[in-house]
């Protein structure tokens, strides 16, 4: 029987004998657990003291760091002190919005005037705009701060200052060629690579400016614990990567959620299920439970009410807005699902020749602008190729607009700066980006992505990549190993969780779950029999009797009784 199999690439980290040996005799930790951590790109005793204990490390001060962190404060201190409007022009994900509420809630507690905007997603498009500035201007405001955005608005931030507006931007975003002519520009991408600073979300460089600001002013206390909970939910759900002081800062942060003071937070958490009797959560409760409720508000809703949600000390406004955030997320969902639908049956149907191409390029009418980047990222798990995915503008059918994932092998700024001439706007990162241009541009931006895809990508990375740490049995799979895994968190970009492999299983049972969509199993390796999820695997059943399989652990608890369970990734039949 021929089955149905997901198609994926194994990559094995290299065993590394002496510094595994080094690592397990200097911290104790089990062999396995060395050798993910040598994965990790550890290869000396001070780089293992550092990932497993990041408290103990030295860090220079932002304010070394930073050039223009000083200015910035000083700017601020000055417009509290006169009185002076101060205008937050944040973002409508949860990196820009949790960015937001936080220097709301830092520069409130500094008691100073202020005020925000946020562009609408659908009119706008990401980032600030010349019709907020004018409109900041009549409305006395004399200093923008911007979040999350402003390092490539340029002709905005000019016309800001043509009107006599001082602007702050804080953004990570990556440099244009020309930087706009702010007063101050705070963005880790200003500092060199190896800065412990370097990999901050919007919501980092918020955080330290928000610190910063209140330290210098002798107003630290009763703010510093509000302010790290947002910025652990804002850089989690951004996807920031899990090195420098995003690791340090994120295991205090992961710490405090559970008992928030914030009771847009504690609102939040009592919908996504997460108890307070949790000692501290993880970054999935944050990637998967908390983060798509605020993500899918600045999708499909008004970001105002994350604003309000974390930002409100009134306990019923604060449940109001959590159940709303609850039922987008719902609506998201289900748009997700049709959206995804509609794009596989046009690849498979059509065909588009994504292999050939080595990116897929699909273009759509009447798909939702706020979900097409989850659809893009879903794809991209399927198909292993760079997807940037458009839909027409309802008012302008003569513009396509659309989001972009990239593979590991793959810059998605590069590829749109590589079709720059071509773009009306676009902005992003290596992972992931936007853009939009006129409809009549379509086949040359598409023979355009063509073109940078074949100058990084060989045939051999059009496939989803799975890399993994190391072959265990399952005997080896015991509780202590599973501590030890939680200790070393947070897991997630570029700190990815462990993957394990174990060859030629049997897989007892499998069931297809009451959605349709996930895969329950029952599998042996001769040693014992574990349960084991398969996340959307449903059109993968039956699979085939005996195979290798690639998996995290996580803890399971039904009706009290703590178990562990294989989270399974990565599959293939041995011939």
């Amino acid at each position: 029987m021929t089955h149905n199999l997901p198609r994926q690439r194994w990559k094995f980290y290299p065993s590394q004998p002496h510094i595994v040996t080094d690592i397990v005799k200097h911290f104790g930790v089990s062999p396995i657990m060395a050798q993910v951590i040598a994965n990790r790109g550890i290869d000396d005793i001070d780089s293992a003291q550092a990932y497993i204990t990041p408290e103990t490390v030295n860090l220079p001060s932002p304010l070394a760091e930073f050039p223009d962190l000083p200015h910035s404060i000083q700017l601020l201190k000055d417009a509290i002190a006169s009185g002076a409007k101060i205008a937050i022009c944040g973002d409508y994900d949860a990196d820009g919005m949790t960015s937001t509420a936080l220097l709301i809630r830092a520069l409130k507690h500094l008691e100073a005037k202020v005020d925000y905007a946020i562009p609408s997603r659908m009119k706008d498009g990401y980032g600030i705009n010349e019709r907020i500035v004018e409109e900041f201007k009549q409305e006395g405001v004399s200093l923008i701060l911007t979040v999350d955005n402003g390092i490539s608005a340029y002709n905005p931030i000019k016309r800001a200052k043509e009107l006599g507006l001082k602007v702050i931007i804080t953004d990570h975003h990556d440099l244009p060629e020309k930087l706009p002519p702010a007063d101050a520009i705070l963005n880790p991408k200003l500092l060199p690579e190896t800065s412990p600073y370097y990999g901050l979300a919007g919501v980092g460089v918020a955080y330290v400016l928000g610190v910063c600001l209140a330290q210098s002013l002798g107003k630290l206390d009763g703010l510093t614990k509000s302010l790290l909970e947002l910025y652990t939910i804002g850089t989690i759900a951004d996807l920031a990567p899990l090195t420098g002081v995003n690791r340090r800062w994120l295991k205090r942060g992961l710490k405090l959620l559970p008992k928030s003071d914030i009771l847009g937070i504690q609102a939040l958490s009592k919908c996504a299920g997460l108890t307070e009797e949790k000692k501290q959560l993880h970054s999935d409760d944050i990637g998967f439970k908390l983060g798509p409720r605020v993500n899918a508000i600045g999708r499909l809703d008004d970001p105002q009410i994350v604003i309000e949600l974390f930002t409100t000390d009134d306990e019923q406004i604060a449940i109001t807005k959590a159940l709303q955030c609850e039922q987008t997320n719902h609506t998201r969902q289900e748009l997700c699902k049709q959206i995804e639908k509609e794009a596989i049956e046009i690849i498979e149907t059509k065909p588009i020749k994504w292999q050939e191409d080595r990116v897929l390029l699909i273009i759509n009418n009447h798909w939702h602008h706020g979900v097409i980047g989850i659809v893009a990222s879903r794809l991209v798990e399927r198909y292993g190729v760079p997807v940037f995915i458009g839909t027409y503008e309802d008012e302008e059918p003569s513009i396509i607009r659309g989001s972009a994932r990239g593979i590991e092998e793959y810059n998605i700024f590069s590829a749109l700066q590589y079709c720059d001439d071509l773009l009306k706007k676009y902005g992003g990162h290596k992972a992931a980006g936007g853009f939009s241009f006129e409809a009549k541009n379509l086949d040359l931006i598409h023979q355009r992505l063509k073109e940078f895809s074949y100058q990084c990508l060989l045939p051999e990375y059009l496939k989803p990549l799975i890399k993994i740490d190391t072959q265990i049995t399952f005997e080896q799979i015991t509780f202590k190993l599973l501590q030890e895994i939680e200790s070393l968190y947070p897991w997630g970009i570029e700190n990815k969780a462990p993957i394990f492999w174990t060859p030629q299983v049997e897989i007892k049972s499998e069931r297809i779950t009451k959605t349709g969509e996930h895969l329950q199993l029952f599998i042996s390796d001769g040693t014992r029999e574990l349960k084991a999820i398969a996340w959307r695997w449903a059109v993968y059943s039956p699979l085939p009797k005996i195979v290798d399989i690639a998996y995290k652990l996580k803890e399971n608890e039904w009706q009290g009784e703590k178990s562990i369970q294989l989270e399974l990734v990565g599959i293939r039949q041995n011939l």
